[in-house]
């Protein structure tokens, strides 16, 4: 393959960080070193990261490569969601009216929210008593 077939993108989402790289092939998507059904157990994670090809119908078009850190296999997914959204619209910018209206392009902001000292949790307070 040369270089010229090969389109890279970044993907984010929660605390995870996605690096996508695409190029013409038979479909076979590789996250870190191995096949994507091999790395991801839940069904949910797999089709969440397929759907930008599903939705452009190129899912057989090309081979994807993905190396991904952080977060768990839930933020994965969506970064490598992004990711892979991200190189498709390198590859035919004209893919990017469906995937934005699929609400793909844009990277999802919702994160954990922080503990707060002196309650339980985020939003958690301890129970008041009142005698």
């Amino acid at each position: 393959m040369t270089k010229e077939n090969i389109y890279y993108a970044t993907g984010r989402r929660k605390s995870a960080i996605a690096k996508t790289w695409l190029q013409p092939g038979n479909g076979e998507i590789t996250v870190n070193g191995r096949a994507m059904n091999e790395y991801f157990c839940s069904e949910t994670a797999k089709i969440i990261l397929t759907q930008p090809l599903d939705l452009t119908n190129l899912r057989e078009s090309y081979d994807i490569r993905v190396s991904v850190t952080g977060g768990g296999p839930s933020g994965q997914a969506g970064a490598i969601r992004h990711g892979i959204t991200r190189a498709l619209m390198l590859v035919d910018p004209d893919l990017r009216k469906p995937l934005k209206r699929a609400g793909f392009v844009r990277r999802d902001p919702r994160a954990k929210e922080r503990k707060k000292y002196g309650q339980k949790g985020a939003r958690a307070r301890f129970q008041f008593s009142k005698r």
